[in-house]
């Protein structure tokens, strides 16, 4: 749980710049892509990851700048990068502008259980490394260059000089 608005908005940071540095490697026909018929395709989790970010901190009293979750998945890949941009930008503003560090204690009710805002911070992040996760299983197969977050990726060990782990 965060109890500093500065500490949440240094990791934001690095968490933003991870997720835009992967949505770049996004391309239009690779938004269809699905590990099953049935499954959600990438273009599907990248929009939910973004459209969370204005849901999840309205319920915390914030109003951010982002697609509504009956937005539709757009069909270029740039459209969705430039939505996270403005979504998470407007967030942090948001942030500066309602929050101090005490506001991290108060409690808002989250899907039927009451929490605080500084653990729906954390949840948010983990919400968002969880999808990028997936994200990258299926761009892998969808054969689109993989980034790394908390480490490189494979295709990143050789540009460092080292063999990837095997």
């Amino acid at each position: 749980m965060y109890t500093s608005i500065s500490q949440f908005k240094k990791d934001w940071q690095y968490e933003n710049d991870s997720t835009v540095k992967l949505f770049g490697n996004l391309t239009d026909e690779s938004l269809n892509q699905k590990i099953t018929p049935d499954g959600r395709s990438l273009g599907f989790i990248a929009w939910h990851l973004i459209q969370t970010i204005p849901e999840m901190m309205g319920l915390t009293g914030l109003k951010i700048d982002g697609p509504a979750h009956t937005d539709a998945v757009p069909v270029y890949a740039k459209e969705i990068t430039e939505a996270y941009k403005k979504s998470s930008d407007s967030f942090i503003k948001e942030i500066e502008k309602n929050w101090k560090d005490e506001s991290l204690e108060t409690e808002d009710e989250m899907y039927g259980d009451k929490w605080k805002k500084g653990l729906s911070l954390m949840y948010l992040m983990l919400h968002q490394a969880h999808h990028r996760g997936q994200m990258t299983v299926l761009m892998r197969q969808a054969g689109l260059k993989v980034t790394g977050v908390y480490g490189p990726a494979k295709e990143e060990w050789a540009a460092m000089g080292m063999e990837p782990m095997k």
